[in-house]
């Protein structure tokens, strides 16, 4: 049956050859899919300029549908959602230019590292395992600074153990 190439934009395999993969890498559904694909990764400010430069779907505000879908040149957006975007764009904006400093006033990230390896080093050696198991385990999550526990999807491997139980 020989080699098969599978397209992760397309979610489709195929035949493995110069001829086949050619053809669709230029195709037009491979790069809308893969236009839609990183659509997903664009910041708000970068949809909210596109959509406010676009002209308003006809088709879409009488009908409520329109053949082209998320490939329409014109907007889809109700004035409703623009405005709901506007909003997003301006927390997101305001949350960049240190809002965790209003969160938590007089607290930074090297002032609880420098808390934290001076209580690992008040428990003992830093070469005893035991010790900083123990001193992991006397955590609370209140040590934590709350802006580094309220970051969304963090991988398992970086984010905070369970009160009570051990990171090792």
């Amino acid at each position: 049956m020989g080699k098969r190439y599978y397209c992760d934009y397309c979610d489709r395999s195929f035949q493995d050859n110069m001829h086949n993969r050619k053809k669709h890498l230029n195709g037009v559904q491979h790069h809308r899919a893969k236009k839609a694909w990183f659509d997903h990764f664009r910041d708000s400010a970068a949809i909210l300029y596109d959509e406010q430069t676009k002209k308003p779907c006809r088709k879409f505000l009488q009908k409520g549908i329109c053949d082209f879908g998320p490939n329409c040149r014109f907007s889809h957006m109700s004035e409703d959602e623009l405005i709901n975007l506007k909003r997003q764009v301006e927390d997101e904006r305001q949350h960049r230019e240190g809002s965790w400093d209003r969160k938590m006033p007089g607290r930074s990230v090297e002032e609880w590292l420098s808390r934290r390896e001076k209580k690992r080093s008040a428990l003992g050696c830093k070469g005893d395992v035991k010790n900083k198991e123990d001193s992991e385990e006397g955590q609370t999550e209140s040590d934590v600074p709350q802006h580094l526990l309220s970051i969304p999807d963090l991988p398992p491997s970086l984010r905070p153990p369970p009160p009570g139980k051990s990171a090792y």
